[in-house]
């Protein structure tokens, strides 16, 4: 097995983490759409500035410790601003779509159109690791999103399930089997305000709850997809900062980063 760097006091990371990556799984791409998920709003001096689920945003509603996570484990993170084609994700070992828009986040949104959505298809089933992270009703567009999903077997549903009201964390608690083969050294996680999924072949559940399915996997042709119905690796809730110790987040993330790297050509 390889490991990435283990986690730092009370989940905090080090510089010398961040600057030295693990050797051994290679340099892979790892690339997160900006194009579905395309959120601005200006900074302290008025700037316009991208934000909400990417890798350069340090703020809780940031990717970055997440990206931080891919490079340690060997992997190169990137970015996709416009619409995958089959050559711009040519270049993609794992792609990941969070959150996408709708008309109450974004005034102009970017759906998922079916030659898109046949793009992607196509790249999974060629070998591409696919990582679709949902929200709950509130918060993503899911008509386009689905009809991505449905193609792997994945259908997110419109709900809300383990909605937390204020800092009553343990109603976001999920405990994972001790031999879950991908969160091999996380046991208790936290997410909050998500989507279940509801699943056909080839898909099949990875982790359920009183019946919901939280996670799923679909592996296709020679290809395979995570699906997850929350952005749930954000800083917010994997820097160590805000939740209560016993939560694994990091962990988890970690877990998550390594499995999909291996899964990847």
């Amino acid at each position: 097995m390889i490991f990435c760097f283990a986690v730092g006091l009370l989940g905090f990371r080090s510089e010398a983490q961040v600057l030295h990556p693990s050797p051994g799984l290679g340099k892979k791409t790892v690339l997160l759409d900006y194009y579905f998920n395309n959120e601005w709003r200006k900074d302290i001096t008025g700037v316009s500035i991208r934000y909400h689920y990417t890798w350069e945003d340090t703020a809780n509603s940031g990717f970055s410790l997440l990206g931080q996570l891919f490079r340690q484990c060997g992997a190169v993170t990137d970015s996709l601003p416009v619409a995958p084609t089959k050559v711009n994700l040519q270049r993609a070992s794992v792609y990941i779509i969070v959150d996408p828009d709708d008309d109450r986040e974004v005034p102009d949104p970017h759906y998922l159109l079916p030659a898109e959505i046949g793009i992607i298809e196509d790249w999974v089933k060629a070998g591409g690791v696919l990582l679709l992270m949902g929200n709950d009703s509130a918060n993503t567009e899911f008509e386009h999103f689905n009809l991505l999903a449905e193609r792997f077997g994945i259908h997110f549903n419109y709900d809300d399930y383990h909605k937390v009201i204020g800092n009553r964390y343990s109603i976001g608690a999920f405990v994972l089997p001790e031999d879950d083969s991908i969160f091999r050294t996380a046991h208790k996680i936290f997410i909050k305000d998500m989507s279940t999924l509801r699943l056909s072949p080839p898909a099949r559940a990875h982790y359920t709850d009183d019946g919901h399915v939280i996670m799923a996997v679909s592996r296709v042709g020679k290809g395979m997809v995570f699906a997850v119905g929350d952005p749930w690796f954000y800083n917010e809730y994997t820097d160590g900062r805000k939740l209560p110790p016993e939560f694994e987040n990091y962990n988890a993330a970690r877990d998550l980063v390594q499995w999909l790297l291996r899964q990847a050509h």
